[in-house]
This record gives structure tokens, sequence and C-alpha cells, in this order.
């Protein structure tokens, strides 16, 4: 079969992505090459931002370092298989972070889970008109490129309901990223952090065999709850896991320093990844679009903590980092990193993810009922 009868040929053209990278039997080599020199030179973005004294270094220096070039047509490829033996890992440190003290704090939490949960439904209807209505994004797809409850689940729900995939794709990824920028780059600048949150987790050195084969055993939680088709479950298995473990004082321990430093460059790595095949010139109204939404989201959540923070007495670093619209394992390892409570801000983004996969497509359908939203997918053209 010629590449003019190949019926993705359109699609990876439209994406301008190589079709090497299409071919599972022929691309692995490559595809191995490709993701081994991504990870290398997000290392080196690491380095530098690490010099630099950047906040989150290894991640926002990879992530950055691979955005930059995958704009530039280069075939930058992150990896599932890696990710997944990470974000388990990071898992893991959320878990160690629930001590018996942190049932004590629990009850102090339910007026900010509430009103964030508030706070969610309400970012997602202002910026689901504001796409729709402002940037010309089609009904569905405004609606899921809003809702902040995981990229790659509302991704695949959003095309299910006859919504855009790529440009629901491309609003999270751009949302992520620049969430990720925004908050660290403002303590570094305005609040005078200086990095080094990630050194109490300890040196792979000084982690004996007996803690590390109990927190590898943490690992268990991800086919769990895969098995029982829970959202969140590369995160959300291991981290129980770790919570019950840690508050039943087994042990102590925590996921070392230099494997929480590897993850970061992983994510970061995947995030720039993300933007192969996009075409600046061709994307710019989409990317105006998801900037303008992503701005909406951090800021409107700053104010919101501020006045909970007037409201409850809670920190508003921390409070601001619930709420932020990023994912869950890029705003643990920022809340790491600032030295903010981990387990409350983990505590509210797997609220928040598991929410969003619950009520996204209830609300959806209900609109839909009263509204018939459709789209024409000859308009899912960027």
């Amino acid at each position: 079969m010629t590449a003019a009868e190949d019926p993705t040929f359109k699609d990876r053209r439209a994406q301008n992505i190589p079709d090497n990278l299409t071919k599972p039997a022929e691309g692995w080599p490559r595809w191995i090459i490709y993701m081994l020199a991504s990870l290398v030179f997000g290392a080196i973005g690491g380095v530098i931002f690490h010099w630099l004294t950047m906040p989150l270094a290894w991640m926002i220096g990879a992530m950055i370092f691979t955005t930059g070039a995958a704009l530039s047509g280069a075939p930058v490829r992150g990896s599932r298989r890696i990710r997944t033996i990470f974000i388990p890992v990071l898992g893991i440190m959320l878990g160690s972070s629930f001590t018996p003290e942190t049932l004590g704090q629990v009850s102090s939490w339910v007026p900010s889970v509430v009103t964030m949960l508030l706070f969610v439904v309400i970012v997602v209807a202002a910026v689901g008109i504001f796409l729709h209505k402002a940037m010309g994004f089609g009904p569905v797809s405004a609606y899921f490129s809003a809702t902040p409850g995981g990229l790659a689940t509302m991704v695949v729900i959003g095309g299910e309901m006859g919504g855009d995939e790529r440009r629901i794709g491309l609003t999270h990824s751009i949302r992520i990223m620049l969430t990720v920028l925004i908050i660290p780059f403002y303590f570094r600048i305005f609040e005078g952090y200086v990095p080094g949150g990630l050194e109490p987790l300890g040196s792979l050195v000084d982690l004996s065999l007996q803690d590390a084969a109990i927190l590898a055993s943490c690992m268990l939680g991800y086919p769990l709850f895969k098995i029982l088709r829970l959202p969140s479950a590369q995160i959300l298995g291991p981290m129980i896991l770790s919570a019950i473990i840690h508050m039943t004082g087994l042990t102590t321990a925590k996921p070392p320093v230099e494997i929480v430093n590897v993850a970061q460059l992983v994510i970061g790595t995947g995030i720039g990844a993300r933007f192969v095949g996009v075409s600046v010139m061709r994307l710019y109204p989409v990317m105006v679009a998801a900037t303008g939404g992503t701005i909406f989201m951090v800021g409107f959540a700053a104010v919101a903590a501020l006045a909970l923070e007037a409201l409850t007495g809670l920190p508003f670093a921390a409070i601001w980092l619930a709420f932020a619209p990023g994912g869950v394992a890029e705003m643990t390892l920022i809340s790491l990193a600032l030295g903010v409570d981990v387990a409350f801000v983990s505590t509210h983004h797997l609220v928040r993810v598991v929410f969003m996969v619950i009520a996204a497509p209830v609300i959806f359908h209900f609109i839909d009922n009263k509204w018939s939203l459709r789209e024409d997918p000859d308009d899912h053209k960027f």
C-alpha cells in the first residue's frame, strides 16, 4: 500500500508527524534513539536550570528545552513505559507524606476541598464559554478543553462525545505547561524561594534494603487499582498503599531524591514531546485560546486562595497549589520543592481528578440533552 493509500497518511501529514514515527515494527530502533536523545537533551536543560538555581530545575529545564525542540521540528519522543515506572514513584512519595498526625488535620481541610469543587465548576463554565464564544471552539471541544480532570482522560472522553481530540489534547498540554511555569517562577521571583525542598527525601545510598523493598511493594497499587478501573491508577494506587504503610509506622523512608529528579526529567520531557508535529503558525489561535484560559484559571485560583486564607487561616501557598489547574504529578513535585504540605495539595488534586472523571460526562450529557451539543467533524482542522 502506498503512502497515499494509507488512511492515516493525511492525518499524519496534517500534524507534520514523520512517517517513520508511526510505523511500530520499523520504527522501534529509531524510536528508542529519539527517546534516549530526548532524555539527554532534557537533562541538559535540567543541568542548566539547576546551575541557574531555578525552581524544579530538572522538570522545567527538560520541559522548556524539549518543547522548543519539538516546535522546531525535532523528533522529540517521550516514553509511556518509562513514565509508567516513575509516576508510581511519585505516588509512593505522596503516600510517605501521610503520617498519623496527618489524620488529625483532615477535618480542617473540608472547607477548602468543598470550595475547590465549587471553584472547578465555575472554572469549567467560564473557560468553556470563553473557548466556545470568543475563540471559536466547537461546544464539545470547548467543554472538554475546559475540564481539568486529567489530560488523557478528557481527550478520550471528549473524542467519544464528538469533540476534536487534537484540539482538546493541545489545550490541556498548554494548560499543564504554563501552570508548571507560572507558579514556581512566581515564588522564585516574588517570594524569594530558593530551591532545596527535595533534600529531605534523602539519598539512594542511605536507603536500606528493607526500606527499599517496602517502598517497592507499594508499586503493586498500580495494577490493583487498574484492575478495579479506578481513575489515576498510576499515582493513586501506589499512594494509597504508601499512605497506609507510613501511617502504620512500618517505615518512615521516602523515595530518594535521585529517583525523584529522574522522575522530573521524564515528566518534563514527556510534556515537551506532546508538541511534536505542532505548527506554531497554524495552531496559533488554539494556543492563544489555551493560554488565555490557563491564565484565568491560575489567576482565579490565586484569588480564591487569598480569600480562603483569610477565612480559614490555611496558608496561601498550599491553597493556591491545591487549586491550580496542573496535573497531579506536576503539582506534587512543585509542592515538595516549595516545602508546602504535600499531603494537603495531593489530596485536593486527587479529589478534583476523581470528581471530574465522574462528573464531567454526567454534566455533559445533561447539557447535551438540554441544548444538543454537536460538532461537525469537518471543522476539526487546525
